[in-house]
């Protein structure tokens, strides 16, 4: 056996021979009972097996099937044998997936010609068991936490999982706040800076449905460790990079990293709570996106505008302000890491993967912990046994010594993604396919249209402000000036048919200037800086540059005779105006962020009390009704009120959204779902950002109706779906 394993075809071959063993002897000594479901968690009971032996009759007792006579205890077989038998010994370890049990007693043997009766139950039955045990647990599992109450160990966690929620808020803002530096020192083209501002997206959009598929799988803590941990390593390396591709690349897999924090953490935080606390728990843990936005607003306001902040080495390596930034927001996620090392695995995730003792253990930290806060220590964990699911085995072990320990982990790994696929896959079988379909749509629509519009405000605000600049340019017209030193600010200014003689323009800084059909002769430009200036159809005759950034792409259609140019400045040759508004694009942030807070709070307290469905389809309807005002919007300051009331009033739909997510689907398959539909919403953020934007400058009626349908579409989706409020988790 140990060659047949050297590579996965083999492995495979070898399996398929192990498991027609397996069967072939499964019939010939099939069992008549399981012990007691207190031991599941240990020695795997498997109740699949009935005997039609009329002349030894077993009926269940408590729903289990037990052995009784001494026979049964002769032909037993043993878990910690794994395929011992003193007839056909199978060797230990190589095949995990034979349902054995101390109880199982061997059957007598068939003659060679006696047709093998199959003692397996049917697919049907198994699946209807499975879920019954399914329903036990939920109902078992609500009276627990009910006994746990809700007191110091809920808060603990929810101030915990904030924080990794706040990594998520921070995560959104942090390109788009650095870009007018960053495209500075790297000199990014506008193609450059559209990808960059779309690659956290991508990333999230990935990682969202991976981690969110792990999770199921290893464990809601561990995935939400990881997944931090990529997000505040790639993060922290983004911030020393000095490449444009290695920034990209690090932002992109810090978006992988906080991909998995949506679907993880509310998944995570609803198994701690109870039916009647559940609803406004997670839209209060809402919050803390907000919070995320907020904290990120006031550091760029604090750190960005201080160009002070900076070192350099040599012409190579420069750390400007916007690079401490990067880094500061690096921080939320560390410290969630820190924080959530202190907290348990969730007891759901034990029990749906039959580990019993550890998932008690968890339930009785969280009712002592709560009664100890409420002053009653003396309380007792009453809870001594919990229903935990029979767990099907897989067949991924393999021996030590079979191929290189590579190959070992890369059967597991492949094995785990497979676990992780056909999970997925159950997402859309027949008991889930409407659900699922229906959620895909209304995900889609919510993120198609709020990130769009998101993104649009802000770029028509500039719009808007470019609009209102342009109507100040003061105008010069056939102007004759010679003699004369220009070491001031010029600044918004047209000068047409005008004759520049013997003239110096020294120290001069170039903002938004142009010169049309312009002479110059015998002048001299020394340390020039320009933004968005540009010489049209001019002429220059015996003119010296000197340590100036008028490059070539800056001369339209214009004649250069006799010119010198010295020392040219280093560095990007892309025009780039100087960014004053910076401020401005914070505050805009800062109070589009602060906005949501009023829904936040009205979702919180009315979650349960009116349903998911009335607070999702009625906060959508009032999104699309305030889409109609933009057409109004033909201001700044007009514009930054539509995006407070947008924000304000859409956000209780994303709260409505989460918590209906969260509820719609059974624990082995929550994160898995929610990973999906999250990386659905980062794939519709991304289409919407793209749309919305091309309309800038252009409509405002195009992305005023696409929003408005697409959220009524979710809205009218969102009344068809099942009402889980009042529901135990399932």
């Amino acid at each position: 056996m140990d060659e047949g394993f050297r590579d996965r075809t083999a492995f495979i071959r070898g399996a398929k021979d192990i498991a027609k063993e397996v069967k072939k002897h499964a019939t010939k000594k099939v069992g008549k009972g399981v012990d007691r479901v207190q031991d599941e968690y240990t020695k795997r009971s498997y109740s699949r097996f009935e005997e039609d032996d009329d002349e030894e009759d077993l009926q269940p007792q408590d729903g289990y099937y037990r052995g009784e006579s001494a026979n049964d205890e002769e032909g037993a077989s043993s878990d910690a044998t794994e395929g011992h038998d003193e007839d056909d010994e199978i060797y230990e370890g190589e095949y995990q997936g034979i349902p054995r049990n101390d109880s199982l007693k061997a059957g007598d043997h068939l003659a060679d010609n006696q047709q093998v009766v199959s003692e397996f139950r049917d697919f049907e039955d198994l699946e209807g068991d499975k879920k019954k045990d399914k329903e036990e647990l939920a109902q078992q599992y609500e009276l627990i936490l009910q006994e746990c109450g809700h007191g110091r160990f809920q808060w603990t966690l929810y101030f915990v999982l904030g924080l990794a929620l706040m990594a998520d808020g921070v995560e959104v803002f942090v390109v788009g706040f650095v870009l007018p530096s960053a495209e500075k020192d790297m000199c990014l083209s506008d193609s450059n800076k559209g990808m960059l501002g779309l690659i956290v997206y991508l990333g999230m959009m990935v990682g969202a449905f991976l981690w969110g598929g792990l999770a199921d799988r290893i464990g809601r803590k561990q995935c939400l460790l990881i997944s931090l941990s990529v997000n505040s390593v790639f993060a922290f390396f983004s911030s020393f990079v000095q490449g444009y591709g290695t920034f990209l690349f690090c932002r992109l897999l810090s978006g992988v990293g906080i991909g998995g924090s949506i679907p993880i953490v509310f998944s995570y935080f609803s198994e701690f709570l109870a039916q009647e606390k559940r609803g406004e728990h997670l839209s209060w843990l809402c919050m803390f996106w907000m919070i995320g936005g907020i904290y990120a607003s006031a550091m760029a306001w604090a750190i960005i505008p201080h160009y002070g902040w900076s070192f350099q080495m040599g012409s190579a390596y420069q750390f400007h302000s916007w690079r401490v930034f990067v880094l500061v927001c690096a921080f939320p996620s560390v410290f969630a890491i820190g924080a959530l090392t202190t907290m348990p695995e969730s007891p759901r995730f034990f029990l749906e993967n039959g580990k019993h003792d550890e998932a008690w253990m968890v339930l009785k930290q969280v009712h002592d912990t709560n009664m100890r806060a409420k002053g009653h220590p003396e309380r007792v964990f009453s809870v001594t046994h919990i229903k935990t699911i029979k767990q099907e085995d897989e067949l991924i072990e393999i021996q030590l010594d079979t191929g290189t320990w590579y190959r070992r982990w890369m059967v597991r790994i492949l094995n785990l993604l497979q676990q992780v696929w056909s999970n997925f896959l159950q997402c859309f079988a027949p008991e889930y396919r409407r659900v699922t379909l229906m959620m895909m749509a209304v995900w889609f629509t919510m993120s198609f249209s709020y990130y769009g519009l998101t993104v649009w405000f802000p770029d028509m605000i500039k719009h808007l402000q470019n609009i209102e600049y342009a109507s100040r340019t003061k105008l010069f017209t056939h102007e004759k000036v010679e003699h004369f030193t220009f070491n001031f600010t010029l600044e918004n200014q047209i000068h047409r048919n005008s004759e520049y003689f013997n003239d110096k323009f020294m120290g001069l800084k170039l903002k938004s200037v142009s010169f049309e059909d312009s002479l110059f002769e015998d002048c001299y430009f020394e340390d020039i800086t320009s933004s968005n200036t540009f010489f049209k159809n001019c002429s220059f005759f015996s003119t010296i540059f000197y340590n100036t950034d008028l490059f070539e792409y800056k001369f339209i259609n214009t004649k250069i005779i006799n010119c010198t140019f010295l020392h040219s400045k280093e560095g990007c040759q892309l025009d780039f105006s100087d960014d004053n508004n910076a401020y401005m694009i914070y505050f805009v942030s800062f109070l589009g962020t602060l906005a949501v807070l009023p829904g936040n709070i009205v979702s919180a307290l009315l979650m349960d009390k009116i349903g998911r469905l009335r607070m999702l389809a009625g906060s959508s309807v009032m999104s699309c009704v305030s889409c109609f005002f933009l057409s109004f919007g033909n201001s700044e300051s007009a514009m930054i009120a539509l995006l407070c009331l947008f924000g304000g009033v859409s956000i209780a739909s994303w709260n409505a959204l989460y918590v209906l997510t969260v509820e719609l689907y059974p624990s082995d398959k929550r994160t898995t779902a929610f990973g999906f539909l999250n990386a659905l919403c980062k794939l519709a953020a991304v289409l919407g950002i793209s749309i919305f934007t091309s309309f800038v400058g252009i409509t405002k009626a195009v992305p005023i109706l696409l929003a408005s349908t697409a959220l009524a579409v979710g809205s009218s989706l969102a009344l068809r779906l099942p009402e889980t409020r009042g529901q135990v988790l399932q």
